[in-house]
């Protein structure tokens, strides 16, 4: 399967208004704001909602959309839950062990052929066409299973979420006057994820070809950046400081990647895909600050 780099391309919504659209793992933070998104531009009774916790998704079916049990762990579940899917957007599991993660996206893979998927869209990782080690190695094998599967398909590879550093605990970094950063002030190219989501509704309801993958990037910040942001939102002087204290192990790790200058890619195709401007840093800096 050869896959065409999507960098710099637009994308239409003109797919089939008859068109089923299956999210799977639709529970989580990204699934929901997907489903937000499908609502606006599709009719509910043709969205649906595979969950592992049908119980837990009582408020999705309260606004009408179709919930069905698709647990990755039960394959037989999954061919159910993908059944009629014109489209299907396949939200890689949360496991943290690469080994069974692998294994739940080949469960869902196979299910989504045998139940007659007609378009898979895959939210992978950035890297993963190329790198499988590390973090994207679940992700690089997981690439390779939908292309054997001969099954249509888009790669959605996503950057680290921007929610893992630009969120309320910043309000303590302008209290201080100080920002910790574990970057050594290199960029990062983190993306939100109602952008990541937003883009995801544009694949799925695109009339675009398949078998083509995204690389999408959010604008490049750094934590002086950030520093100057949020003293011109808050009127109060801050300043990025290198950290002085071990940060929790996860976020470490995540500092460590930056300061290696791994988060340091740049492509157009989120900003591509999206309808306005991807979230920028300094804005959400800005937001925390919303004017009297």
């Amino acid at each position: 399967m050869i896959f065409r780099p999507a960098v710099g391309r637009s994308t239409s919504s003109g797919a089939k208004g008859s068109s089923m659209i299956v999210v799977s793992a639709a529970g989580g933070a990204l699934g929901r704001l997907v489903l937000d998104g499908l609502r606006r531009t599709r009719p509910e009774e043709r969205i649906v909602a595979a969950v592992r916790h049908p119980a837990k998704a009582a408020d999705l079916a309260a606004r009408g959309i179709e919930i069905r049990h698709g647990d990755y762990d039960d394959p037989a579940s999954l061919r159910s839950a993908f059944a009629g899917a014109e489209r299907l957007l396949l939200i890689s599991s949360p496991e943290i062990d690469p080994a069974r993660r692998i294994a739940q996206h080949g469960a869902a893979v196979e299910a989504a052929r045998a139940a007659g998927v007609g378009t898979l869209v895959y939210t992978s990782f950035l890297g993963a066409d190329t790198r499988s080690t590390g973090v994207p190695a679940a992700h690089f094998a997981t690439e390779r299973l939908i292309e054997d599967s001969g099954l249509p398909c888009t790669f959605l590879r996503n950057p680290f979420y921007s929610e893992a550093f630009l969120n309320p605990s910043l309000l303590d970094a302008v209290a201080s006057g100080e920002l910790p950063d574990g970057t050594a002030g290199r960029g990062l190219n983190t993306a939100f994820r109602t952008d990541l989501a937003e883009a995801a509704v544009r694949v799925l309801t695109s009339a675009e070809p398949a078998n083509r993958a995204y690389d999408l990037t959010g604008p490049l910040w750094t934590h002086p950046e950030l520093a100057a942001s949020l003293s011109h939102a808050s009127g109060t002087p801050v300043k990025a400081v290198p950290r002085s204290a071990p940060a929790p192990a996860a976020f470490a790790f995540l500092e460590s990647l930056a300061a290696s200058g791994a988060l340091e890619l740049q492509t157009s195709d989120l900003a591509a895909l999206l309808p306005h401007p991807p979230r920028t840093a300094g804005s959400y800096a800005a937001s925390l600050f919303p004017p009297l």
